[in-house]
């Protein structure tokens, strides 16, 4: 269950979780759930939170923030990374992975990326 961990929050964020996801559906992402939602604050808002401390109307604040264009560009590039560390995406290895996701115009080098000209 997604509230595992932190079910007191949890209850207590709830509406506003089931009121962003009614946004989601509104704006044709009836998929999102209110546990897709909580794992996403829990994974990439309140990573380097200690949720023990935050305080409710924070996290409310938080929740109501997310916009259905930064969760679901999150969502693809979580599944992005998690095909690319089960060496599953067409056969390609990390290198190949990251450099077929490199900002158009970029070659990926070591670490860091350089303009082509």
């Amino acid at each position: 269950m997604a509230e595992e961990g932190f079910p007191d929050l949890f209850e207590q964020v709830r509406p506003a979780l089931s009121n962003k996801t009614d946004e989601f559906v509104f704006y044709g992402y009836g998929s999102v759930t209110e546990e897709d939602l909580w794992s996403y604050c829990l994974g990439k808002l309140w990573r380097k939170k200690d949720l023990h401390e935050l305080p409710v109307h924070e996290a409310v604040g938080d929740i109501l923030s997310i916009s259905p264009t930064r969760y679901m560009s999150h969502t693809q590039v979580e599944g992005f990374k998690k095909a690319a560390g089960n060496s599953s995406f067409g056969g390609l290895d990390e290198e190949e992975f990251r450099e077929l996701l490199a900002p158009k115009g970029q070659k990926r080098e070591g670490h860091t990326a350089q303009r082509l000209n």
